[in-house]
């Protein structure tokens, strides 16, 4: 599959990353965002983080260039047309998605894969968008594409083996370490096992047990993660978060999945900084 075109749907944080990583393994890859001025910003963003790496000496500048060479980026969807893997890497709407799904089944050869990057919605679904729902499935990377070892191969309820088969191959020739997951369950492995623990975390929170300093603290000591829920929650955006609690609790219909009112009064009063220490922790609970 290395000498195969790998598409990009979506210029944005994820898309971008995901570009990234296909370039520096040697895949040619086309990126498409809706406009120029996207398409621009996500080349920028990766010739920025190619930079870095440059500076910290983990690529030559010659490494650098090579891969922005391997991007071509277009606001064309029709570029796509030769990709042999097409990764969707756009908002987390599932009207959304399936429109660039049915515009792409049209557009796409026959043996293409059609893989998005949803980190909860469902495969199935989405698929039913296509002609071929055999060979779509969940491709999801986690942030920064580029650094984390994980991805989540996902498979619907019509994925064929063959699919998989080659979303796992793939995700092993970019250096990342897959796992399969067998059922289209909402929010996959991670999101399943993570997003109760946010709400649990908010909880203690409301409940006034301990600031969300002390539960990040608390977390990383005790638990030997790197980041702290609240720190996780802000880093990756707190209004993705209620995004995906409130998709679980329609899916689900269970309690455990219900966002605590405090996260929504926390969005309501647009604390919703993508940073570490940006967000909860100027949170104050309503007596």
């Amino acid at each position: 599959m290395s000498k195969r075109i790998v598409g990009v749907v979506g210029a944005g944080t994820m898309g971008s990353g995901i570009a990234q990583l296909a370039a520096q393994q040697g895949f040619e890859v086309v990126l498409y965002d809706l406009s120029e001025d996207l398409v621009a910003k996500g080349m920028s963003r990766i010739a920025a983080a190619l930079g870095k790496s440059v500076e910290k000496g983990r690529l030559t500048e010659e490494d650098k260039n090579a891969a922005m060479s391997r991007i071509r980026s277009t606001s064309e969807l029709e570029a796509l047309r030769d990709g042999s893997v097409v990764i969707e890497a756009v908002v987390e709407n599932m009207a959304v998605k399936k429109e660039i799904f049915a515009r792409l089944d049209a557009l796409l050869g026959p043996g293409a894969i059609m893989a998005t990057n949803t980190s909860s919605l469902s495969i199935t679904e989405l698929a039913e968008a296509t002609q071929r729902p055999d060979r779509v499935a969940g491709m999801h990377f986690f942030n920064p594409a580029p650094v984390m070892k994980l991805v989540e191969v996902v498979r619907g309820l019509k994925s064929s083996d063959d699919a998989i088969a080659g979303l796992m191959a793939l995700a092993r020739e970019l250096g990342k370490e897959p796992i399969e997951v067998k059922k289209d369950s909402p929010g996959f492995i991670v999101n399943r096992i993570m997003v109760p623990q946010f709400i649990e975390a908010i909880r203690l929170v409301e409940e006034g047990v301990a600031t969300p300093e002390d539960v990040d603290k608390a977390v990383k000591l005790g638990l030997n993660y790197p980041m702290g829920p609240f720190e996780l929650q802000d880093f990756a955006g707190v209004d993705i978060g209620l995004h995906v609690m409130d998709y679980f609790y329609e899916e689900f219909k269970d309690e455990r999945f219900a966002a605590p009112l405090s996260l929504r009064r926390l969005i309501r009063a647009g604390r919703t900084g993508k940073k570490s220490g940006a967000g909860w922790y100027d949170y104050k609970p309503k007596q």
